[in-house]
């Protein structure tokens, strides 16, 4: 695996969310800075092995917004 994409979501309390897509992995922080530094640290931790570690992270943030017509 080359790399492995994140689904980012603003979350309903506080902060955001973001869901591996294809892997089980799941991870949550308060800014987005943070939640880079969570999500490097979790994929670290679901491939222990750097060989087999994606060597790229992709983010899709997703930003819902709402206006008027």
């Amino acid at each position: 695996m080359t790399e492995i994409i994140f689904l980012v979501e603003p979350d309903i309390e506080q902060g955001y969310i973001a869901q591996a897509l294809g892997e089980s992995i799941i991870t949550q922080a308060d800014d987005l800075e943070s939640l880079k530094q969570e999500i490097k640290d979790a994929v670290h931790c679901h491939f222990p092995e750097p060989a087999l570690r994606p060597k790229i992270i992709r983010l899709h943030i997703v930003q819902e917004e709402v206006i008027a017509s």
